[in-house]
């Protein structure tokens, strides 16, 4: 089985040979990023997405997943969340639904 690292760095490579798609950072961790805007990275084991207010975690089958909170005085960023590596079998779908998501943002 693939380390989160391991399928992060598989996840970069597919979609790096994308038109636009390149590597960037979010909060000092790698990531993927579209237009300058970061879309998806990986931070402790865990990758976060830009997945946009109407996306429902329960759909997908989500066992454990959480809003990005990377401030101790404000609120979740939103429309975020941070996917833990015991759903990883998502995390390749969901960057390509978030890449095609961040597409259609100006």
């Amino acid at each position: 089985m693939k380390t989160a690292e391991e399928h992060f760095e598989f996840i970069c490579t597919t979609l790096t040979s994308k038109q636009g798609v390149e590597r960037g950072n979010m909060m000092s961790s790698p990531g993927l990023k579209y237009n300058k805007k970061v879309f998806a990275f990986l931070h402790k084991g865990k990758m976060g997405f830009r997945l946009g207010p109407n996306f429902d975690p329960a759909k997908w089958g989500l066992k454990d997943q959480e809003p990005l909170s990377p401030f101790k005085t404000k609120p979740p960023l939103k429309g975020w969340l941070m996917i833990d590596q015991k759903d990883m079998e998502y995390w390749e779908p969901l960057a390509n639904m978030v890449l095609t998501f961040t597409q259609t943002l100006k």
